[in-house]
Parts: C-alpha cells; structure tokens; sequence
C-alpha cells in the first residue's frame, strides 16, 4: 500500500497544482500551463501549445491527463514506456518531458498511417524523434513481440480491446511498474479487471478524462 499512497498523493498535488496555479492575483485556473525550466521543455511544451491551437490533437489526451502522465513517469523514474494509441502524437510528447529527464525512451503504437506521419512531425519538431519510436500496425499482435521488462505501460486506443493489452503487457510490467489507461469510464471491463487481480493496485484521476493508475506490486 505504500506505493499506492505515494502514488495517491503525486495525483493529489497535479490535482491541487491544476485548481491553484492562478492567473491574475491567486485566481484559479484550469488551463494555466505548466512553467518550463530548460529549453528542451519549452520546445516540447511550444509544440504541444501548437497542437491544440491547430487543432492536431485527434482523440488526445486534456492536458490535465498529459501533466498526469509526465509526472508519473518522472516520479517512479520510467525509461521504458510503451504507449498504446499514438494518433497525433501529444500524449507521447508528455512522456517524452519526463523521459529527457530520465533517459528514457517511448515505443509508441499506431494503426493509422496518416496520425502515425503526423507524430513524426511533431516529434522532430520538438527535437525528441532520438527519444521516441513509433510502430505502425494493429498493437493486438504488435505488442507481442516486446521483450524486456516495462516501467509504464499507457493504454489509449479501441476500448474494446483494453483487457487484451492489458493481458499481454502487464507481464512485462516489472514489479513497482504502472499501467495507465485512459476514459476508464468507457471501459467497464477493463476496470473489473485492474480492481479485481490482487496482484494490481488501483485508483482514478478524473480530473481529465478518467485516467486509472494501476500499480503492478512488488
């Protein structure tokens, strides 16, 4: 449970940061984005403002689930990421602000090649394409051929086939992992089974769109 409990809190604080970050004098805000500390982040987060003004975020995560995200993988220090559901890339590029902090990289899935060549794009805009790959092809049979162990594991695609990855990636999962899914309101099934698998600890962010953060236990 301890690792549920700090888990619990980082989800507090992007909560907390996301309703107090102001603007104007202490005025709450939503939509306040999040400062950057180096160049590599404000290119990233320049390009992720850019995709939401052009409107290239077909089937996104918000931005509240993006932070999310980055900060769960900084914070149990992920450098393997698998992500299911590329499209046009803005969730990867979230990740992607964690993992120049911890040298990691992203294997991302995509089943369309238009949304595919979109991400691409953008990865190269934001200078993080060394940090990224992205597989083309159905993910059901694709992820089968993964090797090697996975710190977070993100599943944003068909909802029908949530239980699927979920079945074929969390054992690659190491111990201490995460296996994130997003609008888990839609995906009944999949929430019995990340709720109902003693081996698995899980709460909900729903400050967004309904993100479970599931903890594979040590």
């Amino acid at each position: 449970m301890k690792h549920a409990s700090v888990i619990t809190g980082i989800l507090l604080a992007i909560a907390s940061a996301t309703l107090l970050q102001g603007s104007g004098a202490g005025e709450p805000s939503r939509s306040n984005p999040p400062l950057p500390k180096t160049g590599r982040e404000r290119r990233i987060l320049a390009v992720l403002d850019e995709m939401v003004n052009s409107h290239q975020t077909y089937l996104s995560v918000p931005p509240e689930d993006g932070r999310a995200l980055r900060l769960l993988t900084e914070a149990i220090a992920g450098k393997r990421v698998v992500e299911i559901g590329t499209s046009t890339g803005y969730s990867s590029l979230w990740f992607c602000l964690a993992l120049e902090k911890t040298d990691g990289r992203l294997i991302t899935f995509e089943i369309d090649h238009q949304r595919a060549s979109m991400a691409r794009q953008h990865f190269k805009e934001a200078g993080v394409e060394k940090l990224v790959a992205v597989v083309e092809g159905d993910a059901h049979q694709e992820v089968t051929k993964l090797q090697g162990a996975i710190d977070v594991a993100f599943i944003d695609a068909d909802k029908g086939g949530y239980v699927d990855y979920l079945n074929k990636l969390l054992p690659l999962v190491r111990p201490g992992g995460l296996i994130l899914a997003h609008n888990v309101d839609m995906v009944p099934e999949y929430v019995k089974a990340v709720t109902t698998n003693a081996d698995l600890e899980t709460i909900f962010y729903m400050e967004g769109a309904g993100l479970a953060v599931t903890l594979k236990k040590p």
